[in-house]
């Protein structure tokens, strides 16, 4: 199984989770879908949200920098539209778009007001933006020792372009010219094979990082895991 089979996997079952699920869909209704609306999805991935989407009457496109990702999207959902381009630079013209979501990618970027002020540049007027993501620095673990997984958060989270940019997404739009921005907050509880395997490298390479990881494993063998990330949707208006 191919490195690329397995996190196309891990991505689906993630995807797959009830609060995932109902978190897509309230993004889905904060952008006030119309039949026949264009809306595009930048860092679709491979490209459920797009297909999603497309099943509630509008004109989905997906966006995404990854040409392994793109593949992997076409191949899934051949009969939708998908882009090989970067959030900075959006492949529509001025006004195009109705629609503008954005879910788990603003904390890879070096400058997401760039992506928002594309996303204001290619919005008609009355367009909205929705966005999605997760506080990287601010995950809450049960361990034997806080101030060790407290460091261990820290450091995964230190080594993203922006990892704390979600907590800002309704000042981000407010920045970018957006009105009538709105925001929440929620909680999602990852499965603990997901989340170990995402900060497992970072543990790895802390003093006392593996014994943390060996406990977290045991802790997941009988049951005993909790583990919660606070996600934040902002959604807001093109003038």
């Amino acid at each position: 199984m191919t490195d690329m089979t397995v996190l196309l996997k891990r991505l689906d079952a993630l995807d797959d989770l009830p609060d995932a699920v109902a978190l897509r869909e309230r993004g889905y209704d904060l952008l006030r879908p119309a039949d026949g609306q264009v809306i595009v999805d930048v860092g679709c991935g491979s490209g459920r949200a797009v297909s999603e989407l497309a099943r509630r009457g509008v004109r989905a496109h997906g966006v995404d920098p990854s040409e392994v990702m793109i593949d992997a999207a076409r191949q899934r959902w051949s009969e939708l539209d998908f882009h090989l381009a970067p959030a900075e630079r959006l492949p529509f013209g001025d006004g195009e778009v109705d629609g503008f979501r954005a879910d788990k990618v603003l904390h890879a970027l070096e400058d997401p007001g760039a992506a928002i002020a594309e996303a204001l540049r290619v919005l008609k007027p009355g367009g909205r933006a929705v966005l999605v993501g997760q506080d990287w620095d601010h995950f809450v673990v049960d361990a034997d020792d806080h101030d060790l997984t407290r460091r261990i958060v820290r450091t995964r989270a230190a080594g993203m372009p922006s990892p704390n940019i979600a907590r800002g997404y309704g000042n981000l739009l407010r920045d970018n010219g957006f009105t009538d921005v709105t925001m929440e907050m929620y909680s999602f509880r990852p499965p603990a094979e997901a989340f170990l395997g995402t900060i497992a490298e970072t543990a790895e390479d802390i003093p006392g990082g593996k014994d943390w990881l060996a406990e977290q494993h045991r802790r997941a063998a009988e049951g005993r895991t909790f583990i919660a990330v606070p996600i934040f949707l902002a959604a807001g208006t093109r003038p």
